[in-house]
């Protein structure tokens, strides 16, 4: 019997009973009453202790599942990791043989410079550090091109239109494009007092930074021109872009040496000349910062591989 019929039992037997039994029977009774009432304390007590153990278990069984679906996601992702590296590896490998065969079309190089080519082709084939080497000096440069991009845009965006200035990094140099309207008067080479401070702080930058070159492009529109002084668009970019040099050198104090002055015509087009918006983006400068020649050619030689 069970403690509960106990109790009702016990009950029934007192309600109807306790006028007929005697006193020792019905403290008997009661006896049997308190000891159901204790036990069924005893199975209230248990009841709950099974359910805060049921409770707990659950609460285990939630984050041991939890941390069963934070290691599935973590190994895939580490599969894709291993994937994509895979894919850099392979890419490294392609970039390395292009590399290889733009080397091999280089015509003007000093003598040095073709010596350390020769060896390098020949290691190539077996020196799988080199191909790091070089994996590794183009993310430095990347990095360090991206810094520079950086603070150029930081020196340059203070009271400076969006639309009139571009900073872009494009694979190992950064360059500036500055539109025509910012830098020249209608139609002239002639740079604008708003040039000087744009070149000024441009100039800045480049001084700080000894180990660039430093190229400047003249862009045109495809509208033709002819005055005393300019011939054609050929001629404008030009003189254009030997207007940004010798303001460079002659008033921000920009080394000569460093100085790269070419005109691009109305060529190399950004947009179509069919319309005023397009030939506004077309008519433009470009300043490109970019590593000098000699360290194209350490970055080449095998002897800077670190052992």
């Amino acid at each position: 019997m069970t403690s509960k019929k106990k109790l009702f039992s016990l009950v029934f037997s007192l309600f109807f009973l306790s006028s007929c039994v005697t006193k020792k029977a019905y403290q008997g009774l009661q006896a049997e009453l308190d000891k159901a009432n204790l036990e069924i304390g005893d199975l209230g007590a248990t009841v709950s202790d099974y359910m805060n153990k049921l409770a707990i278990c659950e609460q285990d069984k939630a984050q041991l599942l939890g941390q069963i679906r934070t290691s599935e996601s973590e190994s895939r992702l580490r599969q894709e990791q291993i994937l994509d590296l895979r894919e850099q590896l392979q890419d490294a490998r392609v970039q390395r043989d292009r590399q290889v065969e733009r080397v091999g079309d280089l015509t003007v190089l000093s003598q040095s410079a073709n010596e350390n080519i020769r060896e390098t082709l020949s290691q190539l084939e077996k020196k799988d550090d080199y191909i790091q080497f070089l994996q590794l000096a183009k993310t430095k440069a990347d990095s360090i091109n991206l810094a520079l991009a950086v603070n150029l845009k930081s020196v340059l965006e203070r009271g400076i239109a969006d639309e009139d200035i571009e900073i872009k990094v494009d694979k190992t140099v950064v360059f500036i494009n500055i539109s025509d309207k910012m830098l020249y008067r209608t139609g002239s080479y002639n740079l604008t007092d708003r040039a000087f401070e744009v070149l000024e702080k441009i100039a800045q930058i480049v001084v700080s930074r000894p180990e660039l070159e430093v190229m400047i492009e003249g862009y045109t529109d495809n509208v033709p021109i002819s005055t005393d002084c300019i011939d054609d668009n050929w001629d404008l970019s030009v003189k254009r872009a030997t207007s940004v040099v010798r303001t460079l050198q002659n008033r921000f104090g920009v080394d000569p040496n460093r100085l790269i002055a070419a005109g691009r015509g109305e060529y190399n087009t950004l947009a179509s000349n069919d319309t005023a918006e397009g030939r506004a983006t077309n008519r433009r400068t470009r300043i490109i910062l970019l590593p000098k020649l000699d360290q194209f050619y350490d970055l080449l030689n095998p002897n800077n591989i670190p052992k």
